[in-house]
């Protein structure tokens, strides 16, 4: 259950302490716009100096409007800004807005004042926005305490940056798009960003919700606040590049970036993440129209071929795929279309248009019904004839053919009704390029939900966005285990040990420190033998890891030349795997300050580092997300057998991943874990190496 944001966003009355008749101050600016709705609820202007603001009677204080106050927005000087809290809550305040600065973001000190006031807050029973805030704004309930106007509609904007909140406004209004609700997130000393999803998701009149964050503060609770709530999250960030401030020791560590962390949480989410407020809009926009394709066969509709072979790049890039028609399918469209069309795919009018502009209408229409498409790309001229009539710039405007010009307007307008109503019926994605997107029957598209964009790569975004991934299902984040009994050394052969307590197969082996224990390690198993310098941070690349020892003989011979050249503490002598067939993978949970445990699986070995080729996703990780996580690998062919080798036991590497994230999830104290490799075989898996570091 969320917290009771009701006061914040319905208050039954309004406070603006620090409101101004300088037009150079915030209270100045906050004041005007909570005047824009003084029918709604009391609103309340409060000055220390009395007098009047914007032509209205000011208080002196709190205390002197003689009555409580639901919500009062602060701003004031740094030092006044306790007084302002304490006078609020003794007035009644249900919530505050703190817009003064000064605090965490000033340091130690900063913080503390700033933990102390929360704490206050939050001892009355009142919720606090901030403080260095920008404001707040609910279209929905006229509550207008932010300097800028927000131009109504279903987005809840939720941003630490108050010109990124501006600049989205600017961009979402060619579409159609506006907002519900707007906060700047400030500090977050007590309202955080992950209550102001919750209370999004519960509230009726938003349809969607942008995010702009730079701290998550609790990363994996925000996961999970976006993946239960029911409604598209968009999540701008900043930071995502570099890595970790922690020291990486590890092959997980090293490889594992503040990138990597977040796109993982989105993943495993469903979050959209993007990475410019220019892509966050492309996103909106797509996601507003409400429909979504169940799959990726994306059907191209140009009048250029130019045009049509450049969408049908870009939509493949975007991870959809532009499939060649059935011959059903393009014996239909030739029926359609005149005899110089392409009916492949892309679907090429080749100058139909001009003659009849109710074929681009026709064939949209007909590319929607089908079952073998999922998603249509309207790419090119369209909008042109109506632009040209309406004074926008279109080529036909200086064709001299006024009266055909007319009749082409008039027919486009028709077909854009036509595509509008016959998407709506589809049920399935439309998204329109045009080089006229503010045409007549591109803006009658738009005002029908349907995206249209001046750019190629933003309609190809925007299907990829409409678009419900196949592999990953339902969005989800798998909640924590509890927290096992802590960890207090993790030695190679005691993490070894907990891992097979988990589940975790390993070879036989045995810890050794002198020669008498190697010999009686040799005759505990039969060989091959392994044997592993202990307490080095990279066996191999130290030459610590003798392999395919054959015998008793040849395992006396490793261990007295290794010794000699590394003076290892202690070794171990292990059953040599038989790794015919076997692909080595590396499995690896790193424990991330924001998003708690994270996993990553790859290919494994001595290249780990060198190859790259690993994916992330939160922990712990079930057996059929771990299975998809191997799939999406670029070299997830070798686990299905190549050049005569056999398929491995993927369902057995899954497992694996499952009981050794889960085991890492289970013990927070452990803040790297790894298997590298995991040798997966097609009649199990087998873990060969594993390491573990304590906080």
């Amino acid at each position: 259950m969320g917290r009771d944001l009701s006061a914040l966003f319905d208050p039954k009355s309004v406070a603006v302490v620090g409101a101004s008749d300088d037009p150079a101050k915030y209270g100045h600016a906050v004041a005007a716009q909570a005047l824009r709705a003084p029918d709604r609820r009391p609103v309340h202007l409060v000055n220390r100096r009395g007098g009047t603001v914007l032509g209205r009677t000011t208080a002196p204080s709190l205390a002197a409007i003689g009555e409580p106050v639901d919500l009062v927005v602060i701003s004031v000087p740094g030092p006044g800004f306790e007084a302002a809290v304490d006078d609020a809550l003794a007035c009644g305040a249900r919530a505050l807005v703190g817009i003064t600065a000064g605090f965490a973001e000033t340091g130690p000190l900063g913080l503390a004042r700033q933990e102390a006031i929360a704490a206050r807050v939050r001892a009355a029973g009142a919720v606090l926005v901030g403080p260095n805030c920008l404001g707040i704004a609910d279209n929905t309930t006229e509550l207008y305490l932010a300097s800028d106007r927000f131009a109504p509609g279903g987005i809840a904007l939720l941003s630490q940056s108050g010109n990124l909140a501006l600049e989205l406004q600017l961009r979402c209004a060619p579409h159609g798009l506006g907002f519900s609700r707007f906060v700047s997130l400030g500090n977050q000393a007590d309202v955080t960003l992950v209550d102001l999803v919750e209370d999004a998701a519960q509230h009726d009149d938003t349809r969607a919700i942008a995010v702009y964050a730079e701290d998550f503060g609790d990363g994996r609770a925000f996961a999970e606040a976006a993946a239960s709530a029911g409604k598209p999250v968009v999540l701008l960030t900043a930071g995502r590049g570099t890595a970790s401030a922690r020291s990486a020791r590890s092959h997980t560590g090293a490889l594992t970036t503040s990138a990597d962390v977040v796109a993982a949480a989105c993943r495993d989410a469903g979050v959209h993440l993007v990475a410019t407020p220019h892509e966050m809009t492309v996103v909106l926009a797509a996601l507003n129209a409400g429909r979504r394709a169940t799959g990726r066969r994306t059907a191209v509709c140009t009048d250029g071929g130019g045009h049509g072979a450049i969408a049908a790049d870009a939509v493949e890039a975007a991870g959809l795929e532009v499939q060649e028609l059935g011959g059903a399918a393009q014996e239909q469209l030739s029926r359609l279309l005149w005899e110089q069309s392409a009916v492949g795919n892309p679907v090429d009018l080749a100058g139909m248009g001009e003659q009849n502009p109710h074929s681009y209408g026709d064939t949209v229409t007909t590319l929607l019904g089908m079952d073998e498409v999922d998603s249509v790309l309207l790419t090119g001229y369209f909008g042109g004839y109506s632009a040209a009539t309406g004074g926008l710039g279109g080529p036909a405007a200086d064709s001299g053919t006024t009266g055909g010009g007319s009749a082409l307007a008039a027919g486009e307008l028709e077909t854009a009704h036509q595509m509008a109503g016959q998407a709506a019926r589809a049920d399935k994605p439309l998204v329109v390029q045009s080089m006229f997107p503010d045409a007549p029957s591109c803006r009658t598209l738009v005002e029908a939900g349907i995206p249209v964009f001046a750019s190629t790569e933003d309609a190809a975004r925007a299907l990829a966005a409409m678009t419900v991934p196949e592999a990953v299902g339902p969005p989800g984040v798998r909640l924590l285990p509890p927290a096992a009994p802590p960890v207090v050394e993790v030695g190679y052969h005691g993490v070894r040990g907990l891992l097979s307590a988990a589940g975790v197969a390993f070879p036989e082996a045995r810890e050794i420190t002198d020669e008498a224990q190697l010999l009686a390690a040799a005759d505990a198993f039969p060989g091959p033998y392994v044997l592993k310098a202990l307490h080095l941070l990279h066996k191999s690349d130290a030459g610590g890891v003798a392999l395919g020892l054959p015998d008793r003989t040849s395992l006396v011979t490793a261990y007295r030349e290794m010794h000699a050249r590394l003076g290892a503490s202690s070794y171990s002598v292990e059953a040599m795997a038989d790794t015919k067939d076997g692909v080595e993978l590396i499995v690896g949970v790193n424990h991330d300050p924001r998003f708690g445990p994270v996993a990553m699986v790859g290919l494994g070995g001595v290249l780990t580092e060198a190859l790259h080729d690993v994916a992330f996703a939160l922990a712990p990780v079930p057996a059929e997300r771990a299975e998809q996580l191997l799939a999406g690998l670029r070299t997830s062919a070798l686990l299905l057998g190549v050049r005569g080798r056999p398929a491995v036991d993927i369902a057995a590497a899954a497992a694996a991943v499952e009981r050794i994230t889960t085991f890492a999830a289970a013990h927070p104290e452990i803040t790297e874990i790894e298997v590298n490799p995991l040798l997966v075989r097609p009649d199990g898996a087998l873990a060969l190496d594993a390491r573990a570091l304590l906080a």
